[in-house]
Formats: structure tokens, sequence, C-alpha cells
């Protein structure tokens, strides 16, 4: 554990190792608490739609998306949209640590290849990633992969990224949504007054047994700046790396990162 994350404990209550856990005790009022969000619905479709523009149009097989850190299936929802906006023909994974979140997820109405499967994004590969029931048929990579509110999550993130670099095919592209405050002091004072005026309060009424809104702010708070992120794209092996900010309250605060595998040698 990082000093960083160790703070994080100390001050929430919630360590790393933990969050899945803290996750399935407001599985049930997850969906409540982000709709009272404005704009979370219609930001985690912005940043979908960047990885559906991403995608190949020229396969003969389904696009292939991984949709890590999917929690109780919005951004998974986001996805499924922008895909068949797109005209995709599409099979879409989501990958969670909590089993509470995910039954949430699997109760919604999904219209078409979507599946949901339990584990630790760290450890994921793409023979693990396989399609129907395990030791079925090893994909060869992902098209892309998409990641809402999850690298802040996870303390070996440099390893995360190399992994998911991993997993995409040559040319694909990983989508990370995610807040960051670091590089701004609008950003962060904006992120505190939310955080402790709107968001801690609600969760205290939806789930006030929980101090995982208490860690959602912290986790924040110690998140690598945008820039600093960028560099650890680049470092995992990922090109043409870029970030932007959302509008409103937001600016300086959500983001949405986008970097591509590269290409194979002799490949356009």
């Amino acid at each position: 554990m990082t000093p960083s994350t160790a703070a994080s404990s100390r001050t929430t209550g919630v360590d790393l190792d933990a969050v899945p856990d803290a996750f399935d005790g407001v599985a049930s009022t997850y969906d409540l608490m982000v709709a009272l969000n404005p704009g979370y619905h219609a930001h985690l479709r912005a940043s979908a739609d960047v990885l559906v523009a991403a995608l190949p149009r020229d396969l003969d097989r389904p696009v292939r998306v991984a949709d890590l850190g999917c929690g109780s299936g919005a951004s998974t929802a986001a996805l499924e949209a922008a895909l068949r906006d797109a005209g995709l023909d599409y099979e879409l994974l989501g990958v969670d640590g909590s089993a509470g979140m995910l039954a949430q997820a699997r109760r919604k109405p999904w219209r078409g290849a979507v599946r949901f499967l339990q584990g630790n994004a760290e450890t994921l590969t793409p023979a693990s990633l396989a399609p129907g029931a395990p030791g079925g048929a090893p994909v060869e990579g992902y098209d892309g992969v998409f990641a809402a509110y999850l690298f802040r999550n996870v303390d070996a993130r440099d390893r995360l990224l190399a992994q998911v670099r991993d997993l995409l095919v040559p040319g694909g592209s990983l989508v990370v949504h995610e807040y960051s405050v670091e590089e701004s002091r609008s950003g962060r004072v904006k992120w505190d007054v939310v955080c402790w005026g709107v968001v801690v309060p609600l969760g205290l009424l939806t789930a006030p047994r929980s101090s995982i809104y208490r860690y959602l702010w912290r986790s924040v708070v110690d998140f690598d700046g945008a820039e600093r992120f960028r560099s650890r794209m680049v470092a995992a092996g990922l090109e043409q790396v870029r970030s932007r900010t959302f509008g409103g309250w937001q600016k300086d605060v959500l983001h949405t990162f986008h970097g591509r595998r590269p290409r194979a040698a002799g490949t356009a």
C-alpha cells in the first residue's frame, strides 16, 4: 500500500482491498445515488462515444468491448447504447470485483450480447475473459476497453495499464473515464464542496453504515493529475494518448483519457 492509500484508509476506514466488499454494502442504493448526480449518465455516454468512435468498422465478427469496473452497469449501459447507435454488432463484457454490484447489473434489461464476470481487473488476461463458460475458447483480445472510475481504486496502476494494453488487439483503444483534481485548485475546491455538501450527506441517508462515500472523496483527492496519468499510459506502451475535461462544474474535475495499443508493424 502506498503512503497515499494508507492515508485514505485512515481517513475513511476503507482500504483498497476492501473496496469491493464496501460496494457490496451500498449496491442496492447505488443507482439511486448516481441518479441524483446531474449529468452522470450523460458524461458516461460521452466517454463511451469516444471509445466507440475509435472501434474498427471492417471486421468479419462483432466488435469486442470490455467494461472494467462496470459496477452496477451504468457504464455498460452507456457503452451498449453507443454501440447500438453506431450500428455495430458487439460482444460486451462487464467485469467488477463486487458481487453485489454485479447482481444489480445483471437485473437490468440488456438488448444485445452482454455478459458479466466477477473478477479482479489487475489479474485479467484474454483467456480469463473468454466467452461462455470457464474454459471457453480464448479470444485474441479486445477491440476496446472502457474503465470508468476504476484506476483511482487501484494501487498498482502502472501494472494494470500494462495488463489492459495486453488485453487489447493491435490498434485497440482504451478509454478511461475518471475524476482527477490534483492539477487544478478550482477543481479540488469544487470536488470538496460537492462531496461534503451533497455526496457524503446523501450517502449517509441512503447507506448510513457505510463509509464508501467518504472513501470516494479521498480516492479522488489522492489520484494522479491528468498529466501524470497520461504519462502512465504512455509508459505502459499506449500511443496517441490524450485527454479532455468536461464542462460545467465538472471542468477540471472529470476527464476522458484515450490511448491506443500500437498496431503491428506493416499494418495500416
